[in-house]
């Protein structure tokens, strides 16, 4: 179906569908999953230590032989590190985020790996276009943990018209009519995240993906807009918490220390109301956890209906 899609001849891959690099949860297990299956398969390193990236490389190098890619937190105190990790390891892909990738690209480019930031304006793509990048991911702000401030249908027909490299959709995208919209607005490519949590391949503690099942379409809040780093996550005790001193002026200091941890409380030890939840809107609509193989299959087998379902409407 997808034989002549840009992205999946540019990478080599049988469908154009990214899986988000999830800190804590987008591991080996979930990646090799994803590539297995046709996508590509993303690790997320967050502010995972070289040496613990190293394992997760190698596992995902054990489980599959299909392309696959590791996102990198330019933010992480560990950034220099981990490049020299996916360089040595020669990492077929590397997705950044929160920052720009331009002093890594060509050592990344020596060794043949595909460097595709992630992007949440158009002046943040042209910019990083220029520094050799071969593709962008846009992503909009229904996405789950980090956002931006423009939704999904804006950023990304803008971000097509600014630049000449492939651009992947992400954000408020969980099924073949999102991956279609994402089609409609000049995307050759999709990228999910939330979806993938709720897969029988996502390590995620139970609780955590019990409450993503339980959420609807209002479940989702944006924490940090104070500090410069605003995070979608579930509602719970710890959001209310944070939204209280974000009210009362606290400083960025005391709201960083509030979050500290707090992610890997929830993803790992099922703390879902003192831990943080990333997760994005389209979880509303979620309602039932599947291995990542019948997750794509059962997108892929879709667009065709979907697209004749738009055929019918526009007539």
């Amino acid at each position: 179906m997808f034989e002549n899609n840009r992205l999946c001849k540019l990478l080599n891959i049988k469908y154009p569908i990214f899986q988000g690099g999830m800190a804590w949860i987008g591991t080996a297990e979930l990646a090799s999953a994803v590539s297995n299956a046709g996508g590509l398969g993303i690790i997320g390193a967050g502010h995972m230590p070289p040496d613990l990236l190293r394992i997760e490389i190698q596992k995902t190098k054990k489980w599959t032989q299909k392309p696959f890619g590791v996102n990198i937190m330019l933010m992480s105190p560990f950034v220099k590190e981990v490049m020299q990790v996916v360089l040595d390891e020669k990492v077929p892909v590397i997705t950044t985020g929160a920052g720009n990738p331009g002093e890594y690209i060509p050592a990344l480019k020596e060794i043949g790996s595909k460097v595709i930031p992630v992007v949440a304006s158009v002046a943040l793509a042209k910019r990083l276009v220029r520094t050799g990048v071969d593709a962008v991911v846009a992503e909009g702000l229904e996405s789950g943990g980090h956002i931006g401030e423009i939704t999904t249908m804006s950023l990304v027909s803008q971000i097509v018209d600014a630049v000449d490299v492939p651009v992947i959709a992400a954000g408020g995208i969980g099924d073949a009519r999102g991956m279609i919209a994402a089609f409609a607005l000049g995307a050759v490519g999709v990228q999910m995240g939330t979806r993938f949590v709720l897969s029988t391949e996502c390590i995620a503690h139970e609780n955590y993906k019990k409450m993503v099942l339980k959420a609807r379409d209002r479940s989702t809040v944006v924490t940090g807009r104070s500090t410069g780093h605003p995070v979608r996550v579930l509602s719970n005790r710890l959001t209310r918490k944070f939204q209280e001193l974000e009210k009362g002026g606290a400083s960025v200091a005391e709201l960083e220390e509030l979050g500290a941890g707090k992610l890997n409380l929830a993803t790992h030890k099922g703390d879902v109301e003192n831990g943080s939840v990333m997760i994005g809107q389209i979880s509303g609509m979620l309602t039932e956890i599947k291995p990542v193989k019948q997750i794509l299959e059962d997108i892929v087998s879709q667009v065709d209906a979907t697209v004749n379902h738009v055929k019918i409407n526009y007539k």
